[in-house]
């Protein structure tokens, strides 16, 4: 369990403020409407009324007690820059700012900002991969080049062993875990068999991945 200081209960603060409370975490959320934080309060570990911006304010919450300083002020930039500079000035361990703009990121990271969240950027992303692809159901981007992938199992490959496929050899790609029926198997082994209905979380090159499931595909057609 974490403490958490959450500034701004906009949707996506609350969004937030929800998986926090799911997980079970300590949270102590701040904005400067009143309906908003009575609002939040089911969802809380205890809320504050405030001008984030005030360095004073600020100061009476006792930043370097928090583990986690997450700024998702989103329609006043300005606001959103000062109150991430204060953040790191009072001693914030860990400060993750929201950016909708790339060139917003830019002045969060060099104003205090430790990690930069830019959830429009990221859900695009997440869209533009998932619903263009016959195989991807999920991902998570580890840098440019390099995601965790949850694919679905080619039928080339049903009834064939995790070491008979060997797409790490062949194309540098680690199957990290198989899921079945929301159930997930790990750590898997050579001799772990691919079956129906089942689903493989992988680790590897993103030009690697295109470059495995369209060969798959290819062989898939050529065996009707």
């Amino acid at each position: 369990m974490k403490s958490i200081l959450l500034i701004g209960i906009n949707n996506f603060g609350t969004m937030i403020a929800k998986q926090l409370h799911a997980l079970g975490h300590q949270v102590l959320a701040v904005d400067r409407d009143e309906s908003r934080i009575n609002a939040i309060l089911p969802l809380v570990t205890d809320a504050e009324i405030g001008d984030s911006t005030n360095e004073s304010f600020l100061r009476s919450l006792g930043i370097n007690n928090f583990d986690v300083c997450i700024v998702t002020i989103g329609s006043d930039f300005q606001s959103s820059l000062e109150t991430t500079s204060l953040l790191k000035e009072l001693g914030g361990k860990l400060v993750v700012s929201r950016a909708d703009r790339e060139v917003q990121a830019k002045f969060l990271l060099r104003n205090g900002a430790d990690e930069v969240i830019n959830p429009e950027k990221q859900i695009a992303e997440w869209a533009a991969i998932r619903y263009t692809s016959n195989h991807i159901l999920d991902y998570i981007s580890l840098d440019e080049d390099h995601a965790i992938y949850e694919v679905s199992v080619p039928k080339e490959w049903l009834g064939k062993s995790i070491g008979l496929i060997d797409i790490r050899k062949r194309y540098g790609i680690n199957i990290m875990a198989v899921k079945k029926d929301g159930k997930m198997s790990l750590p898997v082994t050579p001799n772990t068999v691919l079956s129906e209905g089942m689903t493989m979380l992988v680790l590897g090159e993103r030009k690697s991945m295109q470059k495995c499931f369209k060969e798959a595909l290819i062989n898939q057609r050529d065996l009707k």
